[in-house]
């Protein structure tokens, strides 16, 4: 009995053990220069990415068996605050900026050489990506007889998260010019991008946006997500300190309830189906307001924030989540997508394919996200992967991948 309950402990604590093995190698092979806060920053950031698209991420079910998008925010208007937390592009663009600052003063080659580096990273994961989907669509249809709306919804589902990598590669694209600004406007340099989205708002928001064209608001897309990325900038060229950060984060707060409660915003931060307005596609000034108030707050809470990752066990999940930064963003989708889909085969299933249109739907969806998680670590472990250098791809197999991409974005789109 006493060798049984010994085998029992030592076979209870060793996860434990080799957890805590884990996290201090990890720990012990952190550089010491690695900022710990930046990196805890853009991972919290991460992780809010798939948790706000499994929350919105609801489905109905047609006559045929086929999923169809359907949004809990239609119904729950109460749940529009959530967004103000889980919208956190504004610091994921912080910290993009700081993180590229730093990489641009280190380059050993060119500037064109950098660039192409940093969007060689970030298209890589998102060839691979629908590369693989696209091949997956026959094979559900014609194998599984999945039906082709449920094929066009998840085609979409995994296309439109997408948009942010192209503007990411953009507004990196673009860095050598933030640092300029930053050089000679300083923290200031972020300023005229929000004054472009202040006016392109008060043009289709005011008193003339019926004489406006309906393209008027895509001229926010690029300084709207630009801003944060600025900032970012600044404070890694040590423009941008804690008094300043304090302005970001008063002023940012002010205008975020002005724009709510005097000029009625929409309180959503995402798009909600059937309404006129939206905060996100493209960004509003109430996304700026709210990225300022983030980054000024992020900024102040630095130095804790790199004190508690100095902990091994916080750490670790940090770099882990870091490390797979694009394949968490390319397949978080797939992951709520991989239980949905056979789940339509049995009907309506509160939370996953059930009408997201009551307070039960909600308890359930959040009583489905571990499964979500689970099954993105699983999808995540065959597609990391794809972030490394495709060293054994050839020109035919590079070719044939963006041929297949292509034509997974036309489906997607057309649908």
């Amino acid at each position: 009995m006493k060798t049984l309950k010994t085998f029992k402990t030592s076979k209870t604590l060793k996860p434990p053990a080799k957890l805590a093995k884990l996290s201090a190698k990890i720990d012990a092979r952190t550089p010491a220069h690695r900022d710990r806060a930046v990196d805890g920053l853009r991972a919290l950031a991460l992780l809010a990415v798939p948790t706000g698209h499994w929350l919105v991420g609801g489905f109905t079910l047609d006559t045929g068996g086929g999923l169809h998008n359907a949004s809990p925010l239609v119904t729950f208007d109460a749940l529009a605050p959530a967004s103000w937390l889980l919208q956190m592009l504004g610091i994921f663009f912080l910290v993009g900026g700081y993180s590229s600052y730093l990489s641009h003063q280190r380059r050993k080659g060119s500037t064109r050489q950098w660039i192409t580096g940093r969007l060689t990273r970030l298209g890589r994961p998102v060839l691979g990506a629908t590369a693989v989907c696209a091949l997956l669509l026959p094979t559900l249809h014609y194998g599984f007889g999945v039906p082709t709306a449920t094929l066009h919804t998840a085609s979409t589902l995994v296309v439109q998260p997408l948009w942010f990598v192209g503007v990411y590669a953009v507004i990196t694209a673009l860095t050598p010019y933030c640092v300029r600004a930053s050089r000679r406007l300083g923290f200031w340099a972020a300023a005229p991008l929000l004054g472009s989205v202040a006016v392109v708002d008060f043009l289709r928001y005011g008193p003339y946006a019926d004489a406006m064209p309906s393209w008027l608001s895509l001229l926010n897309l690029l300084p709207g997500w630009m801003f944060a990325y600025q900032l970012g900038v600044s404070w890694a060229d040590r423009r941008l300190g804690r008094r300043e950060a304090w302005l970001l984060l008063a002023g940012g707060a002010a205008l975020f309830a002005t724009l709510l409660l005097a000029f009625h915003y929409p309180m959503s931060m995402v798009g909600v189906p059937g309404e006129a307005r939206t905060n996100s596609h493209p960004p509003s000034l109430l996304v700026l307001a709210l990225a300022a108030a983030q980054s000024g707050a992020a900024i102040l809470l630095r130095d804790r924030l790199a004190r508690l990752l100095r902990r091994p066990v916080l750490w670790t999940p940090v770099v882990i989540i870091n490390l797979s930064a694009m394949t968490i963003l390319c397949w978080h989708q797939v992951g709520m997508l991989a239980a949905a889909v056979p789940a339509s085969y049995v009907g309506e299933i509160p939370g996953l394919t059930a009408a997201p249109d009551t307070a039960g739907w909600v308890l359930a969806r959040l009583a489905w996200m571990p499964l979500f998680a689970g099954l993105l670590v699983v999808i995540a472990k065959f597609a990391r992967p794809l972030e490394s250098p495709w060293a054994r791809a050839g020109t035919v197999r590079r070719a044939a991948a963006g041929v297949l991409a292509a034509g997974f974005g036309y489906f997607a789109l057309a649908a």
